[in-house]
């Protein structure tokens, strides 16, 4: 048996536009210029406060900011739609496969709260699909191992049988301190240049290079 772990943004999910509108109306409300949406995306996976730790160099209100921010963004989800989730191509099929195989178990490492993860699952009928879900709720923020671990022990599989799938520096340098297998995919929000110094140890540039290379771990 097996462990696959995914983080969401960036990596299952396009959630770009929200994010970024999000942080535009949370630094709007408290008159701080918002981030460029390059900035905006590079702090994807970390935990809200140290996302805003890190948009505002340690020197503005980052609890305040990311309190604004967590209201914004429920208030731009709950004006779309289901489809506006934007699933990356492939990746719904490529879930429900590997969660059939009876030598693999799939989880969750994800900066998003444990209500915004539930949601998403309510919305694309996910419940049941991981044995294991880990979020900003639960744990320390991304690049630190704990998630990872906690996973590990949740499902009670060694880290020697586990990979990390993101798309972002945090969650290769997150898998990487925890000791387990990393794949990079280069259609998020992290530069692919680098994933591999961060840890990564595959690079995949599609879904059907994703099913493959996960194919060839769990052989």
């Amino acid at each position: 048996m097996k462990l696959v772990m995914f983080d969401i943004d960036g990596t299952l999910v396009d959630s770009q536009n929200f994010i970024v509108e999000a942080q535009r109306r949370a630094f709007a409300a408290h008159n701080f210029e918002p981030p460029s949406r390059e900035r905006a995306l590079s702090v994807v996976g970390l935990s809200l406060r140290e996302a805003f730790v890190e948009l505002t160099h340690g020197q503005g209100p980052a609890v305040t900011l990311a309190a604004a921010y967590k209201a914004a963004y429920s208030e731009l989800r709950a004006q779309a739609a289901p489809e506006d989730d934007k699933i990356y191509p492939g990746v719904e099929t490529l879930l429900r496969r590997l969660a059939e195989r009876p030598d693999c178990k799939l989880g969750i490492a994800t900066g998003k709260s444990r209500a915004g993860v539930q949601k998403l699952f309510d919305r694309q009928n996910w419940h049941g699909l991981f044995a294991t879900v880990q979020t900003a709720d639960d744990a320390l923020s991304k690049p630190a191992p704990e998630m990872f671990e906690r996973a590990l022990r949740e499902t009670g599989l060694e880290v020697k049988d586990a990979c990390m799938v993101g798309d972002t520096t945090f969650d290769m340098m997150m898998g990487r301190r925890a000791g387990a297998h990393c794949i990079g995919v280069c259609w998020g929000y992290h530069s692919h240049e680098k994933l591999r110094p961060a840890g990564a140890q595959v690079l995949v540039h599609n879904v059907d290079e994703l099913s493959a290379k996960l194919d060839a771990f769990l052989q």
